[in-house]
């Protein structure tokens, strides 16, 4: 075990598969990626200080942990060792459906799924116990000094309904198997008759009884007088008491078989508040709800006789409304004063935070004892955000047959617009968020022809819209603010305006106007919430915003904040209060489940992926072809890096100097692994001089060979040619090259063009200013030439392929040159895609690397061998 202990000093990454898992980033003995479901199985039973896992791994341990334990306390367990069948119950399932972490594949994760987890960590154990020549407590003991494995001594706490002076029944017993193989209990005292002729078994029950009497004095008597191994009445008084002591029972070896009102605690007073009984004017989140506070046991209202009822019975066990309840005055007496402040009325924005964070109605409740529900009127609002009730026709304007899960976003939307709430579209790439949106202009302009719409896109989209408003609804009137636009003669505004991101900065009008809708394509443009362009954009005025983004979540969770931030202000708190919350996850897992149930209402997200969503979408293969540097480029590589070392050897260089000689030295190492003649200035490039394009040269020959089409990014747009160049030497056609100097126009041709029946070989692209908005599904082929640090930018650009359209599997080939700074930026790659559907706020892109000292960023740029 202490080998394997020693392996786990790097963070391992996981991702959820449709299957089970897999290993992201990072291995543990190499054995993961051959034997996931055993090596997480070991895993489990080292201490939390030797595993360091993301949020993913953090998940899938706990599923392990929560099955060992359940394991251990399996009745007849060391009786039917590899035979032994563990199904989680419904309460443990519901609470890790309430824990799945903000992963990759986090879609995959369902009950369905947990359960298929817990069958094969069944079938692990069942493999080792029926190898391990030992007793399962020896096993156990082998594995963790921490997992206790219980004695086949069982104490039952029941209820004894017919008896009111004592209302409960206890019993010890313990396990053994029956004529027919079957696990059964009997009393203790059969025990003593068994185990007569085996000293050391009968020295075993009663050294756990000896640890339970330390445990509980109501125990100690019942083993003096010799009660213990018969049936018994008890009051609700002693049955009290034995509840308190279970915890300390247990940790002797002994499980307790209790009441699930008292596991759950779900029997216990509690304050509830109602929101929203009554049917209210709704004008968005700014309407006001009506709030009701009382205490409820079990669900149940408690009315002021009740209470008084219960202020008048002894301390402990109480029976009301046909349930046990614990009762402690002072608790009860506060939460009366509490309640009183629960009356009034709310904004529906509150009471929607209030489904998270019940302090936010100023009592200073504790979330764990505080029950919100949702009146009559308040739910039926929310139920219909998620179903909508009145199916609206598509519009017959509308010149395209939607699918599906298309007409159900549209029906969403429609429904959005209706409740005045801001609407995050959130579907994958590729799903046609687009047409979408154009259904609901149509809706609108049935509605109110004289409405006002404001579309902010990419300038790189214009086009894109352009043509896609041209062809599904031709009839729509819009009109383009953008400096390659044709100019109008008035700054009057049509039904649908399109603009930049760029022009919103430059144009007063547009933020004086009070738009009727307002809709941010690639809405992630504003995921920077410190940025002038975000702080501008929220500035404008608007009765209904819909924000469009495949990638809601690119770097960390405040992206989504600044999003809804957009959409409905105040939604998710303030920034600071955002940031405390989401720190707090880690500590605090089942918190996921109030976020997703905060931002569900708002926002729709359908995955390509998701064969229940569409099924005429092939597979994505990716894969890392590694690149040897050249004789050439490995000299001038070491030669820079010496160099660099003398540079920053000035102790007297600024802050900023260092952190400008730094960045600049990594671009212009990414150059270098390119060509030499884009490090040194070149024209030349011969081919000979670089590994990538010796590697580039062999992929496109297997490509040009089955005559398919191939998409080349880069984030350089000075090599562009050089490599339009070189692709025309191998394919004998050329090919198109797509970069932010395009013009509009011309990028509108090059895709119509590429995606004809007409060989055009390849396509060279910029990846910032081709990663969004373009179809280009005639291409089965990406290729990465250099690699971007953002994997949510890069991810779009390979989506320019694998989208809907597309008929052949996508290969997608990332070029990294071997032993240089490209190896580790795919590592830090690999851990940022885990970061990107994580809820860890930390910084993006580059600037974090001119922090590292002197030591620790050379050895990342440093060439290795």
């Amino acid at each position: 075990m202490q080998e394997k202990k020693s392996n786990l000093k790097t963070m391992l990454h996981f991702r959820f598969t449709p299957l089970l898992f897999v290993l992201d980033g990072g291995d543990f003995e190499g054995n993961f990626k051959k034997h996931p479901i055993a090596s997480l199985y070991e895993m489990a039973f080292l201490p939390a200080e030797e595993i360091y896992v993301d949020d993913a791994g953090k998940y899938l341990l706990h599923i392990a942990e929560i099955f060992l334990y359940t394991l251990s306390r399996t009745e007849g367990l060391d009786l039917l060792r590899e035979k032994v069948s563990v199904v989680p119950e419904d309460e443990i399932v519901q609470s890790l459906l309430n824990r799945i972490p903000f992963a990759l594949g986090m879609e995959f994760v369902d009950e369905v799924w947990i359960k298929n987890l817990w069958a094969h960590l069944n079938a692990e154990f069942a493999f080792q116990i029926s190898t391990f020549d030992g007793t399962v407590a020896q096993y156990f003991s082998s594995k963790s000094k921490t997992i206790l494995f219980p004695e086949k001594i069982f104490f039952h706490l029941v209820e004894n309904k017919d008896d009111s002076d004592f209302p409960f029944a206890f019993l010890a017993t313990y396990s053994t198997l029956s004529s027919d193989g079957a696990v059964q209990h009997v009393p203790l005292k059969y025990a003593l008759t068994e185990f007569s002729s085996d000293t050391k078994k009968i020295l075993d029950l009663l050294s756990c009884l000896n640890k339970a009497t330390e445990a509980s004095p109501l125990l100690s008597g019942f083993v003096q007088s010799g009660e213990l191994f018969h049936p018994l009445k008890i009051s609700a008084q002693e049955a009290y008491e034995f509840l308190k002591a279970v915890p300390a029972i247990e940790k002797g070896g002994i499980v307790c078989r209790i009441p699930n009102w008292w596991k759950k605690r779900q029997q216990r007073i509690r304050t509830s508040i109602k929101l929203g009984e009554k049917k209210e004017s709704l004008l968005g989140l700014n309407s006001i709800v009506d709030m009701q506070g009382f205490l409820t046991l079990d669900g149940m209202e408690l009315s002021p006789g009740d209470i008084k009822i219960l202020l008048q019975q002894t301390e402990g066990l109480a029976f009301i409304k046909g349930r046990w309840v614990e009762v402690d005055h002072k608790k009860l007496k506060d939460l009366l004063e509490k309640i009183s402040k629960l009356k009034g009325k709310v904004s529906l924005l509150e009471a929607l935070r209030m489904q998270v964070d019940s302090k936010i109605a100023n009592a200073e409740l504790d979330s764990d004892e505080t029950e919100i529900t949702n009146g009559k009127w308040l739910s039926s609002v929310l139920t219909s955000l998620k179903k909508p009730a009145g199916k609206p026709l598509v519009p017959k304007t509308l010149c395209a047959t939607l699918r599906p899960y298309q007409t159900e976003g549209f029906e969403w939307l429609t429904q959005m617009l209706h409740f005045s709430f801001g609407a995050c579209l959130a579907d994958d790439m590729g799903l046609g968020k687009t047409v979408q949106v154009i259904s609901l202009l149509e809706y609108i302009r049935e509605k109110n022809p004289s409405a006002k719409i404001l579309l902010i896109v990419p300038a790189s989209l214009l086009g894109n819209w352009q043509n896609e408003c041209e062809k599904f609804a031709p009839t729509l009137p819009f009109l383009i603010f953008h400096s390659s636009a044709k100019k109008t003669e008035s700054e009057s505004f049509a039904f649908l305006n399109i603009t930049t991101y760029s022009m919103i900065l430059k144009k007063e009008n547009l933020l004086e106007q009070n738009w009727d809708v307002v809709i941010l394509d690639e809405a992630q443009a504003i995921k920077n919430p410190l940025s002038k362009q975000t702080k501008t954009i929220k500035r404008l005025q608007s009765n209904f915003r819909i924000a469009m983004t495949g990638t809601p979540i690119e770097n960390d969770l405040s992206n989504l904040w600044s999003i809804f931030d957009f959409l409905n202000k105040g939604l998710l708190g303030s920034q600071s209060e955002f940031k405390k919350f989401t720190s707090s996850l880690s500590e605090k897992p089942e918190q996921y489940a109030h976020l997703r149930k905060m931002i569900s209402p708002f926002m729709i997200r359908r995955l390509k992926t998701d064969k229940s969503i569409i099924q005429d979408l092939p597979e994505k293969n990716e894969m890392i072809d590694y690149a040897v540097l050249s004789k050439k480029q490995n000299v001038l590589y070491k030669k820079f890096i010496d160099n660099l070392k003398e540079q920053l050897s000035d102790a007297e260089e600024t802050g900023i100097q260092r952190s400008g000689i730094v960045l600049s030295s990594i671009l212009k190492l990414k150059q270098l692994c390119n060509h030499p003649d884009q490090f040194l200035g070149g024209t030349s490039y011969k081919e000979s001089e670089s590994g990538k394009f010796l590697l580039l040269r062999q992929l496109c020959e297997t490509i040009y060979e089955k005559r398919e089409k191939v998409l080349v990014f880069t984030q350089f747009k000075e090599i562009t040619s050089v490599l339009d160049d070189f692709l025309f030497g191998i394919f004998s056609a050329r090919g198109f090259v797509l970069h932010g100097g395009t013009s509009v126009a011309n990028r509108n041709k090059m895709t119509a063009a590429f995606q004809t029946d007409e060989y055009i070989p390849y396509m060279v692209l910029s990846v910032k200013a081709a990663g969004v908005g373009l179809n280009l599904t005639s291409a089965n082929h990406v290729i990465h030439f250099d690699r971007w640090w953002n994997p949510a930018v890069e991810n779009q650009a390979t989506d320019r392929a694998f989208r809907i359209g597309q008929t052949k599997n996508v290969m997608v080939h990332k070029l990294v040159s071997r032993g240089t700074i490209e190896e580790k930026i795919d590592r830090l790659i690999e851990d940022k895609k885990t970061l990107a559907k994580n809820v860890i706020s930390q910084s993006s892109g580059e600037s974090w690397i001119t922090k590292l000292s002197n030591d620790e960023l050379f050895d990342l740029l440093k060439l290795e061998a």
